[in-house]
């Protein structure tokens, strides 16, 4: 059994997608960041970063911090959502991008941007046009592509589940999908998927899932 420990965010939102297309049981507990229960020294211990989603595992004995950690961890435990060969670098080496980009960055822009507009227009600026950068990159790399990585037209992966979530607050990021036509297809076909729906979900229900 895994327990997992989540909020309603991006981050924790993919480990609770892919738990859920991975069909396998888990305990959620709730870890509610605005009033700062990552803090707690309980869980510290899980995760040193103060930060979610954490899991445990309790077949194995191994618990880890870190959403890409734990991604891989489990794709490679259930042999699922991890293309082979040379296409399983690709989708580590996209992972790693959503990771470093995707992520902080459109971070960032919630921050500045959803959250403390007026605040200082440099960094709305800065983030709001690296996030369309960034939404750039992704539509060129879904150019012909159901899914990020995989041969042919590709396949689901981590990699997807990893970036959705982020794209999943495109309206608090200002972001017109209709710019990107490839990551608008992309995103309406993995919301559509009814693990992702109910991955997006826990721990709690807060809106339904926002389509363009």
């Amino acid at each position: 059994m895994i327990d997992l420990y989540t909020w309603t965010t991006p981050n924790g939102r993919k480990v609770s997608i892919m738990l859920e297309e991975l069909g396998v049981e888990y305990n959620v507990h709730s870890i509610d960041i605005s009033k700062d229960e990552q803090f707690a020294p309980d869980f510290l211990k899980i995760a040193p970063n103060n930060r979610i989603p954490a899991i445990v595992d309790h077949d194995t004995g191994v618990q880890m911090m870190e959403t890409g950690a734990i991604m891989l961890y489990l794709s490679e435990k259930y042999g699922k959502f991890m293309p082979a060969g040379d296409e399983r670098w690709a989708a580590i080496e996209w992972l790693m991008w959503q990771m470093g980009g995707i992520g902080p960055m459109l971070g960032q822009v919630h921050h500045f941007v959803k959250y403390n507009p007026g605040k200082s227009e440099y960094a709305e600026e800065r983030y709001s046009k690296e996030a369309k950068r960034l939404y750039g990159v992704l539509d060129r790399r879904l150019e012909g592509r159901d899914f990020m990585v995989g041969a042919g037209r590709g396949e689901y992966s981590i990699t997807d589940m990893a970036t959705w979530p982020w794209t999943s607050r495109f309206d608090w990021q200002k972001i017109d999908l209709n710019e990107f036509p490839n990551v608008k297809d992309w995103y309406v076909r993995i919301a559509e998927r009814p693990a992702v729906q109910r991955g997006y979900q826990i721990p709690k229900y807060v809106t339904d899932i926002p389509m363009p």
